[in-house]
């Protein structure tokens, strides 16, 4: 999917790292909440409450998945999925544009 329909998108943005990854927050008419945002070129770490589907539409990165040992590399577009009460690590390579969903959030 290019694009969401009849969406509300929150005017302040989600800005972590000192800016260089940031987000903003959009609500789906079924009540499912997405972020869109950029990650600049960096090393960070995450922490999730429920589940996530990272859909990076470009950019390239690599990611660390809990319980993983080895870094799993990413070429946008591509998808992976994150489990709830759980860190990620990630190391940007470009600047990386993405989607984060939380199908347990409605």
């Amino acid at each position: 999917m290019g694009q969401f329909e009849q969406a509300t998108v929150q005017k302040k943005a989600n800005i972590y790292y000192d800016g260089k990854v940031t987000s903003r927050t959009v609500t789906l008419q079924d009540g499912l909440k997405v972020t869109l945002g950029i990650m600049l070129p960096g090393v960070y770490e995450f922490g999730t409450e429920g589940p996530e589907t990272m859909e990076i539409l470009s950019g390239e990165l690599k990611v660390r998945l809990p319980g993983a040992e080895v870094w799993q590399e990413i070429k946008g577009p591509e998808t992976f999925h994150v489990p709830g009460n759980s860190k990620f690590a990630l190391e940007v390579f470009t600047v990386t544009d993405y989607c984060c969903s939380y199908p347990d959030k409605l």
